[in-house]
């Protein structure tokens, strides 16, 4: 359902919206940062971004140890994809 003109709400005018900051964000995003929302059990658990980054980092290198222990060597794999 489309609103005319004079449907607006009187509160909203358009003088409003010059008091907004065009760009508010634009350095923190442009730096690479992100925002995300963790869980309360999370945050509680993780109380800085320090402790956050160093989990992740730790959780990647653990990954990346295990890959490599788990990863199939190429001939086994070219054997299964001729037999399937």
């Amino acid at each position: 359902m489309k609103r005319d003109k004079d449907d607006m709400r009187l509160e909203c005018k358009r003088s409003d919206f010059t008091r907004l900051e065009r760009g508010k964000f634009y350095p923190a995003v442009a730096a690479g940062t992100s925002v995300v929302l963790l869980e309360p059990a999370i945050a509680k658990a993780f109380p800085t971004s320090k402790a956050v980054n160093e989990a992740l980092a730790d959780l990647l290198i653990l990954t990346e140890q295990t890959t490599r222990i788990t990863r199939r060597s190429a001939k086994i794999r070219r054997e299964t994809t001729r037999t399937a």
